[in-house]
């Protein structure tokens, strides 16, 4: 493993057997001297490679298995097959040197002790760490200052927001400073705010340390905010590899034009004439009074522009890429032939 990677899989799978049953009385008799088994192939070959210092975005849709490649990074589950190298550790083994150097953060999870404050909860973590009190002081304190947990540690964690408690597992989940970051959907279930929050303090202490995170989300603006790099995992297979710009120039050949007319323009008061005009430019996608967004083919975009030009009494436009999220419904359904 190259000095600079941290992370390496080859041939990486984890399935399952799974028992089959029909529906009705008489294929539950059956299935007691009988039962039928299928294969689940949750991960199914997946090779990945991550330098020291990256932060990651590990995208796909529900069920695609990115939580199950998470949990074998971090040595939760064993792999049915494959090589799998993290810090130079096999995961599976739990050594306590690879436990004090990696966390895993999951918001659908909790490591905090639901009826005590969550600062009995970070004492515990500095006991089963082996903390020096000076090093988790100043930790705790930096943590403090990024996360503004001030007010927030002396209640019970049943006390706090949901907001509240996803920073102090944050907290929680850092005091030991890893080096590595598995981070499942860390702002799952959170307000717009409490996300921007969450995304500046993943920013800046990888930032700050150094430290290497593989980020799975469904919010793309985190993936945005934090990730230069992106794999696209589906149906157990890794889809693509590489760059957010390489990606949207792959799956998709669309722009939109946003684009505002003047209050007064006559144009506006024609609205038949108007739908004819926006019709023959692109797909009308959204309309507010005198602003659209038009949907148009990549490759016709300076032909579209100068026709929208023509209209007269725009007032402002701007070409932008289609969202992240129909950008990633389109690799989706891309053949990884097609990605690679």
């Amino acid at each position: 493993m190259a000095d600079d990677t941290i992370i390496r899989t080859r041939g990486l799978a984890k399935h399952y057997e799974v028992p089959i049953r029909e529906a009705g009385l008489l294929a539950s008799v059956r299935s007691i001297t009988k039962r039928q088994h299928r294969t689940v192939r949750a991960v199914d070959g997946v090779d990945l490679d991550v330098a020291r210092g990256e932060v990651v975005g590990f995208l796909g849709p529900n069920g695609a298995g990115k939580t199950t490649t998470l949990k074998m990074l971090s040595g939760l589950l064993h792999p049915s097959a494959g090589e799998i190298s993290v810090l130079g550790h096999e995961p599976r083994r739990r050594d306590r040197a690879f436990l004090r150097r990696i966390s895993l953060v999951m918001g659908q999870r909790q490591q905090l002790v639901w009826d005590l404050p969550a600062a009995d909860s970070f004492l515990m973590i500095r006991s089963f760490y082996g903390l020096r009190h000076a090093d988790w002081r100043a930790q705790l304190d930096e943590l403090h200052d990024l996360l503004d947990l001030e007010g927030l540690t002396d209640k019970p964690v049943r006390q706090l927001s949901l907001g509240e408690r996803m920073r102090c597992e944050l907290a929680a989940g850092l005091l030991h400073r890893p080096e590595l970051l598995f981070l499942d959907e860390p702002t799952l279930g959170l307000d717009v705010q409490s996300q921007r929050r969450v995304r500046e303090f993943i920013r800046r202490y990888a930032d700050r340390t150094g430290a290497t995170a593989l980020l799975t989300s469904h919010y793309m603006a985190d993936i945005e905010a934090l990730c230069e790099r992106v794999v696209v995992i589906h149906h157990g297979t890794l889809h693509f590899d590489g760059s957010l710009r390489d990606l949207a120039a792959r799956v998709s050949d669309r722009k939109l034009l946003a684009i505002r007319f003047a209050a007064d323009a006559p144009i506006l008061a024609d609205r038949a004439r108007l739908d004819r005009e926006l019709a023959a430019i692109g797909e009308v996608r959204e309309s507010d009074g005198a602003e659209y967004v038009i949907e148009v083919a990549r490759a016709e975009i300076h032909d579209r522009v100068t026709q929208l030009m023509a209209l007269g009494d725009v007032v402002d436009f701007t070409v932008e890429d289609e969202p992240l999220e129909r950008v990633l419904e389109r690799a989706f359904d891309t053949p990884a032939a097609e990605l690679s």
